[in-house]
């Protein structure tokens, strides 16, 4: 298990929080969408219940992943899945994707940002999840960090993200880091490489950031091309 004096464990801590804050984008919109209609008293409370709430709610769900994560082949499934998450964090978002309707009382707007952080929050838990090698402490500690920073400064990092396009890019990356090393160290693939030397598992994590980067900018290079050629029709 990491210790707080291993520097495993601050950098895992530091992976936890740069994919909460890269992936949460989208849940500090929901939450101001779903609170955007009550009085500014109810507006604090419907944010406050329904950020607790969907914190609690994710820390149950990745706490289970990480459990789930020594059964054999489960890494590479939920590796390969992160690799996809991540390219699909690059290519650009279609247009009505946050129609997320305004709540008229406290418990309504709780009721929605829980249900949708649920529905959104997948992709998070299972990149949290691989990024905390299965320690639960770990998990829980880099999520109370990291959810805080998102709540009260939700808005800096959306408009920082339009800003600085890096920061999304190298958020992607950091997920086909982690996706390479879960595949590489599922209990199901050490077998057949067990006789690789040690800095093996850096080189699939750092395959596993380029094909993230190099895939997603293929994609989005295809779909740039294809909306100029819908403008001149």
């Amino acid at each position: 298990m990491l210790q707080f004096s291993d520097p495993l464990f601050w950098s895992a801590v530091a992976q936890i929080i740069v994919i909460d804050l890269v992936l949460s984008g989208d849940n500090a919109v929901v939450i101001a969408l779903a609170c955007r209609n009550l009085a500014p008293a109810q507006r604090k409370l419907g944010i406050f219940w329904g950020v607790f709430g969907a914190v609690g709610l994710r820390v149950v769900l990745t706490a289970f992943a990480a459990l789930l994560m020594d059964w054999p082949w489960l890494k590479v499934v939920g590796g390969l899945l992160l690799l996809w998450i991540g390219v699909k964090l690059l290519v650009p978002e279609q247009d009505g994707d946050h129609e997320i309707g305004g709540a008229s009382n406290v418990w309504g707007a709780v009721k929605t940002i829980i249900i949708a952080d649920f529905v959104m929050s997948l992709d998070n838990v299972i990149a949290v999840a691989g990024a905390s090698h299965g320690s639960i402490p770990l998990l829980v500690f880099g999520l109370v960090v990291s959810i805080p920073i998102i709540v009260f400064a939700s808005q800096l990092i959306l408009k920082a993200m339009e800003r600085i396009p890096l920061i999304v890019t190298i958020g992607a990356g950091l997920l086909g880091w982690v996706a390479g090393a879960m595949i590489f160290a599922d209990p199901g693939v050490r077998p057949y490489v067990a006789g690789m030397p040690g800095w093996a598992h850096y080189g699939a994590s750092a395959l596993g950031a380029v094909l993230v980067v190099l895939v997603g900018w293929l994609i989005s290079r295809r779909q740039a091309k294809g909306y100029r050629v819908l403008e001149n029709v």
